[in-house]
């Protein structure tokens, strides 16, 4: 909801907000609709704000009765100061024409006496206890950093004398008159905050001063999210666990002891005969029993990524069951590329797998291996296998070197395979029909080749790769500016991803890829001229398509990263006049996450598993039929569309799986039919598995 005040007027409008972001001023007349409930909530705040005949009645009133003793004081408004209703510098309270905000939280639509929001530890600035009673180490109140206290920080000082404190970022050095900052919470002054923990969370606002709508001057309060919805408190930390463990339950091969996903049983023990390789293990893409080796190299690249920038903020459990998650795939890719210039880049036939409803322990559909051999191409998948090695080496540097190694090696080889016979692997007519239109390569190759470069320049800070992404910007199209994101397209990826070497390496013969980013990032922006991503009127971020989820994670997933690599060079991103800070980039993402657990127009958790209300009947072979523990007997091929037809919720739940989700419209039924909505991918969890772990280390950034 964007609350919009006519600094030259006394109407007050509303407009809608596309995606908990501020679509545009609606500059009417006259109120639109509100619902009764708010207007009543609302009528106490806007007391204050009367009409002009009170305003006259209420001056005089002043003039005889404060005489001579108040009038020194309000002889002349001073830009120093602010309305005490609306906090908004111009005017005097009496002559307010603004909804008046509360004067504890600073949100509207509520008065201080009903306020909800908790008080903060002075000493770490977390709410549930005082300062007398802190379990915790204190935090400096100048930089707001742990480990040492306000008079031994070596922030930059402030220039000498100017002590004045802002009343709307409460930084020192100005007064809110002059203030260009975001709003911050009157509570803990962070910006961006204004809601408690556990009742609203604290939502996204920032105070636009001075913006200007067909000539008029207005101040928008732009609020992401309607004002009417209430979000709710999210346990970042379950979620985390919950999303990782997902990944148990799309094991193909022989499951371990310690399988905590305990419906599961072993499957695909004889992938690989065919061809006299065992190509067991690895996960099966989604809900069927295929191993597409094209997105699950995709998604071992993102959860390797996740460890690489996010592992410090998991904890030591999930770290591990992360790494676990990773070994998992590589140790299956790995056995793909084990023969010099051959990769196989699928296990099972999906025409026959998608005419079946059966389990994974029980599927009897043909089990090919479909293989490319120089001179034939497939340089996305293998350009895509040689990032997820690389990456993967990473994450296991400190933990396990030697396999560690093992993956660098074999991702330098595999890299050489891709760029020495260049083109798409579905364009090789004896396996087209198998990976089209399932995971066709839609968007080239070129991006997968660039990618699995920067990937191992980051693994082994090689000058060849170095120069390999420097002179291939035209001739690779990285300068395409594509602003996508995912299994098939990696343009946004790969110049996040550059970028962290022009940002902290200062490595400016890659500033295209830099510039790139930005203009990726400036799509999101309401204020910036380039903003054209679609969001649905919930808040969600929506490509057409299906399985909407998988762009709301990884977009979510970019901004966080590059959020961080902002913030480490102390720069923002210029989005033509108007500049965005890497805590805006973070309010963006966190309202995706939070839409995706719970915080949408239909109160339903996305993430099966998590909370009280998430999808029951999700499309899943596995999920969906009886478990081979409690059913013994073989279900074949048709005799599972008895469960497929079921209006009966999944029999075995698959914890942690985020579904396709809804569109365009914020619309989900729970229906194991419509698969684009209700079925789940490993590439929509995997860039999650990133974007929880911060959050559970940063909940209040």
């Amino acid at each position: 909801m964007a609350i919009v005040v006519w600094e030259s007027g006394v109407k007050i409008t509303k407009d809608k907000v596309v995606g908990g972001l501020l679509s545009g001023v609606d500059l009417k007349m006259s109120l639109d609709n509100q619902s009764r409930s708010r207007s009543r909530s609302r009528s106490r705040s806007r007391s204050r704000s009367r009409s002009p005949m009170a305003r006259k009645m209420r001056a005089e009133r002043y003039s005889y009765r404060d005489a001579p003793y108040g009038r020194d004081s309000r002889r002349g408004f001073s830009q120093s100061t602010l309305c005490n209703n609306c906090k908004r510098p111009g005017h005097f309270a009496r002559e307010c024409p603004n909804v008046a905000i509360c004067h504890n939280c600073g949100l509207p639509g509520h008065i201080a006496s009903e306020c909800t929001t908790k008080s903060l530890c002075w000493n770490c600035r977390e709410p549930g206890h005082m300062a007398g009673n802190c379990p915790n180490e204190g935090i400096c109140h100048t930089c707001g950093k742990a480990g040492h206290r306000a008079r031994d920080c070596t922030a930059p000082p402030l220039p000498p004398g100017d002590l004045r404190l802002c009343n709307n970022c409460f930084k020192q050095g100005h007064m809110a008159a002059d203030c260009t900052n975001d709003k911050a919470c009157k509570n803990c002054r962070k910006p961006g905050r204004a809601y408690e923990p556990g009742l609203y969370r604290h939502g996204y606002m920032s105070q636009l001063w001075g913006k200007r709508t067909h000539g008029i001057r207005v101040s928008v309060w732009e609020v992401h999210g309607p004002l009417s919805q209430k979000s709710s408190y999210h346990d970042y930390a379950d979620a985390l666990t919950k999303s990782i463990l997902f990944f148990e339950g799309q094991r193909s091969g022989y499951l371990p002891d310690d399988q905590r996903i305990n419906w599961r049983g072993h499957s695909g023990l004889g992938d690989g005969w065919m061809v006299n390789t065992d190509l067991t293990g690895g996960y099966y893409d989604a809900g069927d029993n295929v191993k597409f080796n094209f997105p699950m190299a995709f998604t071992t690249t993102m959860l390797a990524w996740s460890v690489i920038d996010f592992g410090e903020y998991m904890p030591p459990a999930e770290l591990r069951n992360a790494l676990v998650s990773i070994k998992w795939a590589t140790d299956y890719l790995l056995k793909t590329v084990s023969q010099p210039n051959r990769i196989f880049v699928q296990v099972g036939d999906p025409i026959l797998d998608h005419n079946c409803w059966e389990r994974p322990e029980d599927m009897d559909t043909a089990r090919t291996v479909y293989t490319v051999e120089a001179p034939n191409t497939a340089s996305d998948v293998a350009g895509e296998t040689a990032a997820a090695l690389a990456a993967a080496s990473i994450a296991f540097r400190s933990s396990y070197p030697g396999y560690s190694d093992t993956l660098l090696q074999t991702a330098t080889r595999v890299f050489d395979f891709a760029d020495s016979y260049r083109g798409a692997y579905s364009d090789n007519s004896n396996i087209r029909n198998a990976v089209c239109p399932f995971y066709c390569d839609f968007d080239g190759y070129q991006d997968e080749l660039l990618w699995g470069a920067a990937w191992l320049r980051r693994a082994s800070q090689g000058d060849s790769y170095l120069n390999y992404i420097q002179t291939n910007v035209k001739t690779l199209g990285a300068d395409d500016n594509i602003n996508e994101f995912g299994w098939d397209n990696k343009h946004a990826g790969l110049n996040v991803l550059v970028s962290k070497e022009v940002l902290e390496g200062n490595m400016y013969s890659l500033e295209t890829y830099k510039a790139s980013a930005d203009s990726f990032m400036c799509t999101l922006i309401p204020e910036s001229s380039s903003y054209h991503i679609e969001f649905s009127p919930g808040g969600l971020i929506y490509r057409p398509g299906g399985s909407n989820l998988q762009h709301a994670t990884t977009i979510s997933f970019l901004l966080l990263v590059y959020a961080n690599y902002l913030e480490r060079s102390y720069q923002t991103v210029n989005c033509g006049s108007v500049s965005i800070s890497p805590t805006t980039l973070r309010h963006i993402a966190k309202r995706q996450v939070d839409y995706i657990l719970g915080d949408n127009p239909k109160g339903m958790s996305y993430m099966v598993g998590y909370s009280n209300y998430y999808p029951a009947r999700i499309h899943h072979r596995g999920s969906s039929l009886p478990s081979i523990k409690d059913h013994s007997q073989i279900i074949a091929c048709k005799e599972g569309s008895i469960y497929f037809n079921s209006s009966s919720p999944n029999p075995n739940l698959l914890v942690g799986a985020l579904v396709g989700g809804p569109g365009e419209d914020d619309a989900y039924e729970d229906d194991r039919a419509d698969f684009r909505k209700s079925e789940p991918t490993t590439y929509i969890n995997a860039p999650f598995v990133g974007v929880l772990a911060y959050f559970v280390g940063n909940p209040n950034f």
